[in-house]
């Protein structure tokens, strides 16, 4: 075993909201303009929740 390190964003830094809150919005106005991809994610969506029932 070793140890290893990993690097997450700090939640804590001021603006860190609003950055989460700008990215969501571009993801989301890219999403709406095709809506070939809201196809594959709502299939890929459903191809984990087969492969992990409840």
């Amino acid at each position: 075993m070793r140890p290893i390190q990993i690097w997450m964003p700090d939640t804590r830094q001021p603006g860190f909201a609003q950055e989460c809150h700008r990215q969501a919005a571009l993801v989301a106005q890219a999403e709406a303009g095709n809506p070939e991809l809201a196809r594959f994610m709502d299939a890929a969506l459903r191809d984990v929740l087969d492969d992990h029932p409840e």
